[in-house]
């Protein structure tokens, strides 16, 4: 384990985290358990101010930046990242800039721009975006946030799952959506720490899977990038979260655009919750796990809400399976 990136860390990450942001709730869900054969709680990150868990990473990366002196930080994103940096570059009094790939979701654009990023669309998907952010960085010199290979924003992202544990100490395991893989590198650096015996379950895209075959094959790789699912949108497989989470999964799920479709439509049925792609997938995985999970306390991480509306209406018009 690296030692900038530790429970230590997040422990003190939590006094940076709790200046600003409440924790969210935990909630048991009896229908869901009954649909999945186990105790099945929902972890509500999809309620923090901008829609999102990355909040807590951009706060704690915007607190080291603002004592580093920084003046301004530039990064890219398919939506919630770029949310996250947004809102807590405007905190600490940062300038922020987004570089968004053309076409991306409106909901998150606005959002950034409320808080008073400057978001540039460019290149016509995450890793032409990130190439620009890079050429744009060395033009101006503002410091260049990565999306998911910073310490600071994994250990940031880490007091969900200390809030976990003291809410349900007895956790069996978890579901996790994984697109960069900060979240799942953060889950391993608190819960393998505390309670090695908890099973971390990842999700993904197939239609955006570079990470799983990443972990399939235990190196980097590269693929496709098609989904509709921002929080699923990454091409390749990102190093720094990649070396934490890669041999510490239980088993990792890919689900269809269909599927990733119902799972909105299930989160509404079930939660009374609007989630984002990303957000309700774990539902899905859950429900293709449950001999895995048969008789456990597991925790589903509802990560965003960030949805477009002709998602959510092609979500409720998508034949439910389950």
């Amino acid at each position: 384990m690296r030692e900038d990136i530790s429970l230590n860390a997040v422990f003190a990450a939590e006094k940076v985290v709790y200046a600003a942001l409440k924790p969210t709730q935990l909630t048991m869900y009896p229908s869901l358990s009954r649909l999945i054969g186990g105790q099945v709680y929902i972890k509500h990150e999809n309620q923090h101010p901008g829609g999102s868990f990355k909040i807590r990473g951009g706060i704690n990366l915007m607190h080291h930046l603002k004592q580093e002196g920084v003046k301004g930080v530039i990064t890219f994103s398919t939506g919630n990242h770029g949310i996250s940096i947004a809102s807590a570059a405007q905190r600490y009094s940062i300038d922020a800039t987004i570089v968004v790939p053309k076409n991306s979701n409106l909901v998150k654009i606005q959002s950034m721009r409320e808080v008073g990023a400057t978001v540039l669309e460019e290149g016509e998907n995450f890793e032409a975006a990130a190439a620009f952010g890079l050429e744009y960085q060395k033009k101006y010199g503002l410091r260049f946030v990565h999306a998911a290979n910073e310490p600071h924003i994994i250990n940031g992202v880490g007091t969900e799952f200390t809030e976990i544990l003291r809410d349900l100490p007895d956790v069996d395991a978890i579901v996790l959506p994984l697109g960069g893989g900060s979240e799942a590198a953060a889950a391993v650096t608190v819960f393998k720490q505390i309670n090695p015996a908890i099973e971390i379950y990842a999700v993904q895209a197939a239609a955006s899977q570079a990470a799983y075959l990443s972990w399939k094959r235990g190196e980097l790789c590269k693929s496709e990038n098609r989904t509709f699912a921002g929080g699923f949108a990454t091409g390749e497989g990102f190093a720094l979260p990649f070396g934490i989470y890669k041999d510490q999964l239980a088993d990792f799920v890919l689900l269809g655009e269909d599927e990733i479709l119902q799972g909105i439509q299930l989160a509404m049925h079930h939660t009374r919750n609007m989630a984002e792609g990303a957000g309700a997938s774990t539902i899905m995985a859950a429900i293709k796990l449950k001999d895995r999970l048969q008789g456990k306390k597991v925790v589903l991480q509802m990560s965003g809400a960030n949805e477009t509306i002709d998602v959510i209406r092609k979500s409720l018009s998508t034949p439910a399976s389950a």
